[in-house]
């Protein structure tokens, strides 16, 4: 009697083990994990920058504290490609699209960010405008265009004359701004002259054949101002290749690589830091207000410095600000 109660026994524990299974089973299958979690889309116009790459580590530290969902794509300066990306997070039902545009003014872009605000996405733009300012929820950007001011300040405080190479990135915002400032602060002095400007996209592997372009074509210059600290790394290639002397270089990230020049080295001028980190806090934040339909700014703007080898002892070397 007592083994068939045992059997039994057994057999009854058997069945409850396996409806436990099944529904657990039924429970994941056709329920989401969680349907309460923050969805973020984020699409940078490259991840071959360290900024980048150090601004979303800001976001993703967030968001993995908060036990959200972050989908990270990388267009590698290709609009079409980011145009998919950011299709691919509409289909995905995101809460928020943080973007940095690959183009400013692109129309299939800015297409298809209407298309997420129309279907109740909030998107926040970082580093970087949109010519239409009316698609972003927030902007979180560095002041720019005050970047190229101190760019060119320092430069009149240095030099009487000089005659100037350019390292543009005309399709983004932040880097048409920063050439900007500093073309607008030179403005009217007749000894400082602009003898060339080259479109680099902000790459180190453009910008060093640009300049040894301008190099070959016999113009001569003395200065060269670079959007970025990645620009001007390719413009200290081409320089050194060509044995010049005597060039003044001006970047603009603050970037470990060009920190380290500066305090080591004669090969920089200066560059203008701007903070990733900052940038990325901010983005987090503003993309939990807007998932939350709560209230948040429209326009960050993040303060720059001067970095010359006067302050370098002031700034971490080995990471960004």
């Amino acid at each position: 009697m007592k083994r068939v109660r045992k059997h039994w026994l057994g057999v009854l524990l058997s069945i409850i083990f396996l409806c436990c299974i099944s529904s657990l089973y039924i429970l994941y299958k056709f329920q989401p994990l969680n349907d309460e979690r923050v969805k973020i889309g984020a699409t940078y116009m490259t991840m071959n920058n360290d900024f980048y790459k150090a601004l979303h580590s800001e976001i993703k530290k967030e968001v993995d504290e908060s036990g959200d969902i972050l989908i990270l794509r990388d267009p590698s300066l290709n609009v079409e490609k980011q145009v998919e990306q950011l299709d691919y997070f509409i289909r995905e039902n995101c809460d928020v699209i943080i973007i940095n545009p690959v183009d400013s003014s692109s129309a299939s872009i800015i297409a298809k960010l209407k298309e997420a605000r129309h279907k109740g996405i909030s998107v926040v733009a970082v580093d970087s405008r949109l010519t239409d300012s009316t698609i972003a929820n927030t902007t979180i950007l560095s002041d720019n265009y005050r970047a190229g001011v101190m760019c060119a300040e320092n430069l009149l405080a240095i030099k009487s004359s000089a005659e100037i190479l350019l390292l543009e990135h005309a399709t983004t915002v932040s880097g048409s701004d920063r050439i900007k400032g500093f073309v607008d602060t030179l403005s009217g002095r007749k000894d400082y002259h602009i003898v060339a400007s080259k479109e680099v996209r902000g790459q180190t592997e453009l910008a060093m054949p640009a300049v040894q372009e301008v190099i070959d074509s016999g113009i001569f210059f003395d200065t060269v101002m670079a959007l970025n600290d990645q620009s001007a790394l390719g413009a200290l290639a081409a320089i050194e290749v060509a044995n010049l002397d005597n060039i003044t270089v001006y970047g603009v990230d603050g970037s470990p690589n060009v920190k380290m020049l500066l305090e080591t080295t004669d090969d920089v001028q200066a560059t203008v830091a701007q903070s990733p980190h900052t940038i990325g806090e901010e983005a987090a934040r503003a993309s939990y207000r807007l998932a939350e339909h709560l209230p948040f700014r429209s326009n960050i703007v993040v303060p720059v410095t001067l970095v010359t080898k006067d302050n370098i002892k002031a700034f971490n070397i080995s990471g960004w600000q």
